[in-house]
């Protein structure tokens, strides 16, 4: 008996199987594009796709991928591209961290993408940040051997929230480069009080000894560049504390990678409204995270 050469009671192929429900994914797309069009994620203006922003807000982001301080990545506008230098501020006060890009300048939108994930609940902002966060962290990857680290939540934060912000962007990291993450590598020791309003030598003494290593920690991180995930780098003294503790770890590298870096030029422009209260250092009355 030959080989058949069509399908069993003359039905479609399976190409023109194919065929049909492309077509009926497009028109089921099509729908409801019509019905829920994608939205800028930053002012709510209809956009072509999702996770996209619209013009206005696209040009309002400022990518930091200038000459920055090495240590920190503060924009140092008046360096030499390529130049392997470090502020002030890090020169007189090292952080524990060897470096710490971010994608884009706090701004309006930059803040209003990472408050509505983290407070909006809209979690696919998360591989959004995440996507513009790819170049800074090829850079800081280099050929060793990474490890992200999501900054952690306290389990009550977390109780009450569903989710750690941190931990879906790293998330997102993997996903798009392959670079492993660990979500139970640091813990949140200990719930700490609100960081609003304070200095910066408040907000330090507020989060010191807040974050240890889990146990077992020691040995997955061993020779490692650990790499700290968090939304916003704004005063850093989450941070450094998260930092401190990564340096116990026996990695060879600590750093840390942001969404979003609170710049001068954000502070002079008028983005920045409380400073103790945003990104790593967002907070309520009753504790941080």
């Amino acid at each position: 008996m030959g080989a058949a050469t069509g399908d069993v009671d003359g039905g479609p192929s399976a190409g023109a199987a194919d065929v049909i429900v492309r077509g009926l994914q497009r028109t089921g797309r099509a729908l409801i594009d019509y019905a829920l069009p994608p939205r800028c994620p930053a002012c709510g203006t209809i956009v072509a796709g999702d996770r996209q922003f619209c013009l206005g807000c696209w040009q309002s982001l400022h990518f930091l991928d200038g000459p920055a301080c090495a240590r920190c990545s503060i924009p140092l506008p008046d360096a030499l591209p390529g130049a392997d230098l470090q502020c002030g501020a890090c020169l007189a006060d090292p952080p524990p961290f060897d470096a710490a890009p971010s994608a884009v300048a706090y701004g309006p939108a930059a803040r209003t993408v990472a408050l509505r994930l983290k407070y909006g609940r809209r979690v696919g902002h998360a591989r959004l940040m995440a996507g513009l966060m790819v170049r800074p962290l090829t850079s800081l990857v280099g050929g060793g051997e990474a490890l992200l680290v999501p900054v952690p939540l306290h389990r009550w934060r977390l109780w009450s929230r569903g989710f750690n912000q941190a931990a879906l962007v790293a998330a997102e990291l993997t996903r798009l480069t392959g670079v492993p993450h660990d979500h139970e590598l640091l813990l949140r020791a200990r719930a700490t009080a609100s960081l609003r309003g304070k200095g910066r030598r408040d907000r330090e003494k507020i989060v010191a000894g807040a974050f240890k290593l889990a146990e077992g920690a020691k040995a997955r991180a061993a020779g490692r560049h650990l790499i700290l995930v968090d939304d916003v780098h704004a005063s850093g003294a989450t941070l450094r504390a998260a930092a401190k503790a990564l340096r116990r770890s026996g990695a060879a590298r600590v750093s840390a990678l942001c969404w979003a870096r609170v710049v001068p030029d954000a502070l002079a422009s008028g983005n920045i409204f409380d400073f103790a209260s945003l990104a790593s250092d967002m907070v309520d009355e009753r504790m941080t995270r």
